[in-house]
């Protein structure tokens, strides 16, 4: 199967963007499935329904989240009742709205799409490499299986990548905005990049107006954010993955 994997896309910008670019780039790879991260996607921040049904109109099948998974309430609801969307898994069980996994039925085989949050710099969440291992005893009867680990140090998503090598099909990186350059096929078969990147303006703060940003760290006074616009880019890895054995076989990251 071929798997498209998006970076954290940021505001309304990012979603128009998205929108023109992902139909043609599906028809053009030969896509069979999209998991995009949608958690800053609403402007402002966090996701609303509004601006998940803009990621699902576009041709996203699944969308994970991460630390801005709650900012907006109206959400609240719709994280229960749609099954394309995840949150973190490691959020506390009984106290988070939503699923931390979520399986795509694509008729000849099953895609389990797992969300996970790191804990270094981040919320004090329940372990993730033992939240992981809970998982798939839940998702055995899948083939596929992809995790959206939201981190924030490089050093916990590689040690991740490579605790879930071999059990996973790929690992992808999402929340700093910024893509890295070690798309991989890890030793046991498991696609791996440490971060996506990000889907939308180029000349921002990780999607933010430079100046906005430049005058917190400048002044340390607090600012209100509003999203850049002008030129975009959508940051993403596409997968090709053995269904049967659950294998990735190359991972290849691209800015468009």
């Amino acid at each position: 199967m071929k798997l498209l994997c998006i970076g954290d896309v940021v505001s309304s910008v990012g979603c128009e963007y998205l929108a023109k670019k992902l139909p043609k780039l599906r028809r053009e790879y030969d896509i069979d499935m999209v998991v995009c991260n949608g958690e800053n996607s609403a402007d402002g921040n966090g996701i609303t329904p509004d601006s998940a049904d803009s990621l699902l109109d576009c041709g996203v099948d699944v969308i994970t989240t991460g630390n801005h998974s709650f900012r907006r309430r109206e959400s609240y609801d719709y994280y229960d009742r749609c099954e394309q969307i995840v949150r973190p898994a490691n959020y506390p069980k009984g106290a988070a709205p939503g699923r931390g996994y979520t399986v795509f039925d694509m008729l000849r085989y099953r895609v389990a799409v797992i969300n996970i949050m790191g804990t270094m710099y981040l919320e004090p969440l329940e372990n993730p490499f033992r939240c992981l291992d809970s998982i798939l005893k839940e998702v055995e009867n899948c083939s596929v299986k992809i995790v959206d680990f939201h981190a924030e140090a490089t050093a916990e998503k590689r040690a991740f990548g490579y605790y879930a090598d071999g059990r996973v099909s790929a690992v992808v990186g999402t929340h700093t905005h910024v893509q890295t350059s070690d798309d991989c096929v890890l030793p046991n078969g498991t696609g791996y990049i440490t971060d996506l990147g990000m889907t939308g303006p180029v000349h921002s703060v990780l999607g933010v107006r430079t100046d906005i940003i430049i005058a917190k760290f400048k002044d340390h006074m607090p600012v209100r954010f509003e999203s850049a616009d002008g030129e975009c880019s959508m940051g993403c890895c596409l997968f090709d993955i053995d269904e049967k054995t659950g294998k990735a076989r190359s991972a290849k990251r691209m800015t468009i």
